[in-house]
């Protein structure tokens, strides 16, 4: 059987190089990785970014998610390639969810996301507010890591958040999921409710951006995964 590697995928307004620390450490441990640069103009086609690179990666996989990257995921996990989902405080949707809409019946509060959207003049795209970046996203990472993290962040288009996958590939596929116990940007209590959705789970101490702040625990899982 071929060697197992990771491709990993981002989050919103993120880029590939959310992964730089997490790939540096895999690297070290023998695991093939390579990080995915989504378009963030539709979820279609970030899942087409997705399935492109994991043709390129040529070999079985270990397909990662952060974030809104789970919702990408959920959707590319139908490629033959890919042998495991990992969601790390992700969407991890069902059929006819979308990031805007996922598990409406639980009435899971808001996080103060909402009110840092910046739009742009004909709302397509939406930004974050710098200033409250760093407490959303990044709110137990290091000055120094947080600073370049906002600088490189992106608008996104607002298609994005209804974006409904139309493959769910964690039916067929097994799938983990990693809660962050302390993010503000998506809820616990929503993390912990698509969590049951997972064959596996795990709970962590901290924020929304593990992939800065604990970069040697996601490459340790991953390699445990792999």
């Amino acid at each position: 059987m071929a060697e197992v590697g990771a491709v990993l995928v981002h989050g919103m307004w993120h880029g590939s190089w959310a992964w730089d620390a997490v790939r540096a450490r895999l690297e070290a441990a023998g695991v093939a990785s390579a990080a995915v640069e989504l378009p963030l103009t539709s979820l279609e086609d970030d899942v087409a970014a997705t399935t492109l690179a994991l043709d390129r990666f040529g070999k079985p996989a270990l397909l990662v998610g952060h974030s809104y990257g789970g919702a990408v995921i959920t959707a590319a996990g139908e490629h033959p390639l890919v042998r495991h989902l990992l969601y790390v405080a992700a969407f991890q949707l069902a059929e006819g969810e979308s990031v805007s809409r996922t598990l409406p019946d639980r009435n899971i509060p808001p996080t103060g996301l909402g009110d840092a959207l910046r739009f742009s003049a004909d709302r397509d795209q939406v930004s974050v507010d710098p200033a409250l970046a760093t407490g959303l996203f990044y709110s137990d990472a290091p000055a120094i890591a947080t600073a370049a993290a906002v600088a490189r962040l992106r608008p996104v288009r607002r298609a994005l958040f209804r974006g409904v996958p139309a493959t769910i590939g964690w039916r067929h596929t097994p799938s983990t999921y990693v809660v962050c116990a302390d993010d503000r940007a998506v809820h616990p209590d929503l993390q912990r409710a698509m969590a049951e959705r997972a064959g596996a789970r795990h709970v962590w101490p901290g924020g929304h951006s593990p992939l800065l702040t604990r970069p040697a625990a996601v490459a340790d899982l991953i390699a445990t995964l792999v």
